[in-house]
């Protein structure tokens, strides 16, 4: 991929950044404004009233009889969003992080000098900060009259468009300063992704689990089955991985006595993107020693029934074209069922590794030819089985073998006790009874290994360290892992991981592209 190579920039070199003929043009408009003795980038502004706050305050003046409260006096601080210019007075909309309230000013309101000047250097795109009365016009909107008016921050880049908002995915993407400028609903997305992640530590501390945090850069690639990023530490000499997931460490610190714990936290992998993969994501991981996989399971119910009340949300929760109902308790079905029963495969063909690579085939898939039974499982699942899933379903009891940290089941040592949640064809969560015999995981490890040396990628290392603290004693523990932006795509009704997190990952652009993005920009 073709990259510009970075050159430092001189001071003389710098206003080349902004050498459109608008961007010279405002300024010109700031250094005018400087020689009226009127910086436009000002600190120290003081708001002491938001949009929200004075629609709501002033609600009554809509009702009074003079329509206008002159011994009221608001300062309001905002972009100007639209800006109509009426002779000698004008009209103005500016938007906070609240929402958005319409000024009036005047010559004879801010004095005819400063209206005059204001009315060449002030613009859409500009902050302002305006001091005034509440009044209503002669359509009935609720607006500030304004006496006092100033340039907090001159905008020296044009916003796109007055009201439409951005059109461009890509350039949303990667300009999200510019996307949360123009666009009121991705501002609200973000704020409903912070309650979520406000209100799932709430949950949990609630019901006396510790927060903690742990390294993000791991000696040892392990966690998950996953490609890691690599980075080099200069200090030590050694390679580090970012971490794939926080899981050894948080079981390492129920060896040690904390009995229920939890992250909020990054993870790292290094695979492919789509529209619910990106390298870096956020997850929940909690353990809880002295309970089961079960146990995990009615309290990821109880968890999802608060946070619906808490973002007063719907039991039936539209999704797209779908609609997911949350109604408890989730269905159940154990992972090697729901091959035949959801994917319709033929349950004759389940134990014969080229019986089930010929029905793959069949279907118009390829596979590879020395997957293992488990392996091939997976396959069958991903292919036929998981984008069924609608409702919230619990797979459980899944194959040993893709379940290297998990607990083997007692009455069957080829299922692990094991379940991922689904709910709009999607994985949500995974949770497993913990393998705490030392020498059952030990082997297992090794098992990895020899799939790693044999060319997996994503297959565990040996983690001795690890091992050694199964040593001292694992309690019986059940732990889980959930993704906080597949949680909130489905909660805000977004089709694409990217439009959940605020700078995803994106492909360096090259001439072209950025040329079709400045393009698109100056519309």
């Amino acid at each position: 991929m073709f990259q510009r190579k970075q050159q430092p920039l001189g001071k003389e070199d710098t206003i080349l950044i902004f050498q459109d003929q608008y961007q010279q043009q405002r300024i010109e408009k700031g250094k005018a404004l400087h020689a009226l003795g009127r910086n436009p980038y000002r600190h120290n502004i003081t708001k002491d009233t938001s949009t929200k706050e004075f629609l709501e305050c002033y609600a009554y003046v809509i009702e009074s009889e003079l329509k206008r409260d002159e011994h009221k006096s608001n300062t309001i601080v905002g972009r100007i969003k639209f800006l109509r210019h009426m002779g000698k007075a004008a009209f103005a909309k500016i938007e906070d992080e609240h929402g958005v309230v319409q000024i009036y000013f005047s010559r004879e309101s801010i004095g005819e000098a400063w209206f005059d000047e204001a009315k060449k250097l002030v613009e859409v795109g500009d902050i302002i900060s305006v001091t005034g009365f509440p009044f209503v016009t002669k359509t009935g909107e609720l607006s500030l009259h304004v006496k006092v008016m100033e340039v907090a921050t001159k905008s020296i880049i044009p916003l796109p468009e007055k009201f439409h908002g951005l059109q461009d995915k890509e350039l949303r993407y990667r300009k999200r300063y510019l996307d949360m400028i123009m666009n009121a609903d991705v501002r609200k997305t973000f704020k409903i992704r912070s309650k979520i992640v406000s209100e799932i530590r709430h949950f949990f501390e609630e019901r006396d689990f510790l927060e903690v945090e742990t390294p993000m850069m791991h000696p040892i690639a392990g966690g998950a089955n996953a490609k890691p990023f690599v980075t080099h530490h200069n200090a030590l000499g050694i390679d580090r991985y970012l971490r794939i997931a926080p899981e050894l460490y948080l079981k390492r610190l129920v060896v040690g006595g904390f009995e229920a714990v939890f992250e909020i936290n990054r993870n790292f992998r290094n695979e492919g993107m789509d529209q619910t993969h990106n390298p870096e994501f956020t997850m929940i991981e909690f353990y809880w020693a002295y309970h089961n996989y079960h146990d995990l399971m009615r309290l990821t119910e109880e968890m999802f029934d608060v946070l619906l009340k808490k973002l007063k949300l719907p039991r039936k929760l539209p999704y797209g074209e779908m609609e997911i109902d949350f109604s408890k308790p989730f269905r159940k079905i154990a992972f090697r069922a729901a091959l035949s029963e959801i994917g319709g495969i033929p349950d004759e063909i389940l134990e014969d590794c080229q019986k089930i690579i010929a029905y793959i085939q069949s279907q118009g898939f390829s596979v590879e030819s020395k997957l293992t039974l488990g392996k091939l499982y997976e396959e069958l699942f991903d292919l036929f089985v998981e984008e069924k899933l609608i409702d919230p379903t619990f797979i459980i009891d899944y194959p040993i073998e893709i379940s290297p940290l998990a607990r083997r089941s007692e009455s069957n040592p080829n299922i692990a006790e094991r379940f991922e949640l689904f709910i709009a064809g999607r994985e949500i969560a995974n949770g497993f009874n913990e393998l705490n015999d030392p020498i059952d995981q030990y082997e297992r490890f090794a098992k990895q290994l020899q799939a790693k040396n044999a060319g997996d990628d994503e297959a565990h290392e040996m983690d001795e360290d690890y091992v050694h603290a199964l040593g001292y004693g694992l309690p019986p523990t059940a732990g889980q892992g959930l993704g906080i932006d597949r949680l909130t795509m489905l909660l805000t009704n977004e089709a694409s991981i990217k439009d959940v997190i605020l700078f995803p990952a994106m492909k360096p652009l090259n001439d072209t592209d950025e040329q079709t993005q400045k393009d698109e920009e100056s519309k």
